[in-house]
């Protein structure tokens, strides 16, 4: 009885390093799309922002959720409409971000003590996180690495010129493509073969 139990044990630690990478593989190609098509993105991230906040309308008109609940909810995405007017440089230290990390945290402070005090069938329970907590934070965290290959538009007052600004600028990628680029050479080096 022992040995099965231990196998399951095996099996279920396969199935999370899978689902793993999987996700891993998934977020690299999203985030290689968000950087190819940068204009599309700010589009669909705008639509989903636009969507999510009729959401938490209807979540108002129809349903009895708290209304300060639902009022730190539309100030969240306020907060996420202004990120996108930069988009797709994001400034980890703009007010907007930080109110909109503040915000998300609120949420999830306000959704846990709502969910904790009254009962909802799970399913609705992960639908509000993930439609109303998730979906824009999530999409604006991944096209986070959409800023690393875009050419500059703007130069400081300063005496360095455009084109050496962007090459010094350049080599200091913070990006989520570019933490998986490194993983990505780290963990699985390439061989290179020789040419006889």
């Amino acid at each position: 009885m022992w040995f099965l139990t231990l196998i399951c044990y095996l099996s279920i630690l396969a199935q999370v390093v899978f689902i793993t990478v999987s996700i891993a593989s998934g977020l690299y190609y999203i985030a290689e799309l968000v950087e190819e098509y940068s204009s599309i993105a700010k589009k669909v991230i705008w639509w989903m922002n636009v969507t999510v906040t009729s959401l938490y309308i209807c979540l108002w008109l129809f349903e009895n959720f708290p209304t300060v609940m639902i009022i730190c909810g539309i100030l969240a995405q306020v907060c996420h409409f202004m990120i996108l007017s930069n988009f797709p440089f994001v400034a980890f230290s703009s007010p907007q971000f930080i109110f909109g990390m503040i915000f998300v945290l609120v949420n999830h402070y306000f959704a846990f003590s709502y969910f904790s005090s009254t009962y909802h069938p799970f399913s609705e329970v992960i639908a509000y996180f993930t439609l109303y907590l998730w979906l824009v934070p999530f999409a604006l965290f991944v096209s986070l690495s959409a800023n690393d290959n875009v050419l500059p538009t703007t130069t400081d007052l300063s005496d360095v010129d455009v084109v050496s600004s962007y090459i010094s600028k350049r080599n200091r990628k913070y990006g989520l493509l570019t933490l998986f680029s490194y993983a990505k050479e780290s963990l699985l080096p390439m061989r290179t073969k020789k040419g006889f």
